[in-house]
């Protein structure tokens, strides 16, 4: 059975939800995201730098989520909820689907630190000005794309996985702006997906 480590807030929920979205049988072992956790010798064994999410699957244990991602579409669907390449939604596949830690992710990274994990007299307002227009600008071809569709691809795919839960987690942060309004509405239908509702509830 796949066994998931993982920590609550953090992108190890786009998994719990891919595996609710696909009805695979896992294991959740749950974490603090604290470094008692993440950086005992028991975790570091999973992971070199103590991150999170990390899958085994039996002799594999493989890291990256989006690597957790390709690797459960392909290993255990056969590529369900992925275009084949010669699909002509293929190419805006990839594109979004790497978009997501290509550039939407870093400045998040940015702000969680400025603005939670980091104590107040640590916090640069200049750090934090930059990600913050960084994730603006990143966000505003997604809303563009969006304008007509429901999903990236116009059906759902892992491709939302990746890249819906980081809309996600930008319009927890509040970059989600007034004028976007298709991005908007796209981070109301994948939160509003029943296996997304449970996947946040238990990560």
């Amino acid at each position: 059975m796949l066994k998931l480590h993982f920590a609550p807030n953090s992108r190890a929920g786009r998994i719990v939800w891919l595996l609710e979205e696909l009805g695979l049988p896992y294991e959740l072992n749950k974490m603090d995201f604290h470094p008692k956790d993440l950086k005992s010798a028991e975790h570091r064994a999973r992971h070199p730098l103590g991150r999170i999410p990390v899958l085994e699957d039996d002799d594999v244990t493989i890291w990256e989520s989006g690597a957790i991602v390709e690797y459960i579409l392909e290993r255990h669907k056969n590529g369900g909820l992925k275009p084949t390449v010669e699909d002509p939604m293929w190419p805006m596949y990839q594109q979004w689907f790497h978009y997501c830690e290509g550039m939407v992710m870093p400045p998040i990274n940015t702000i969680v630190v400025q603005t939670i994990l980091l104590p107040e007299d640590r916090r640069d307002p200049v750090a934090l000005g930059q990600a913050q227009r960084l994730l603006t600008k990143a966000l505003a071809p997604i809303n563009d794309w969006l304008e007509g569709k429901d999903y990236l691809i116009e059906r759902f795919s892992g491709a939302d996985i990746m890249l819906g839960h980081a809309c996600f987690m930008a319009n927890r942060l509040g970059s989600v702006t007034d004028e976007m309004t298709h991005l908007a509405a796209y981070v109301e239908r994948v939160t509003g997906r029943p296996h997304f509702q449970t996947a946040i509830t238990m990560a």
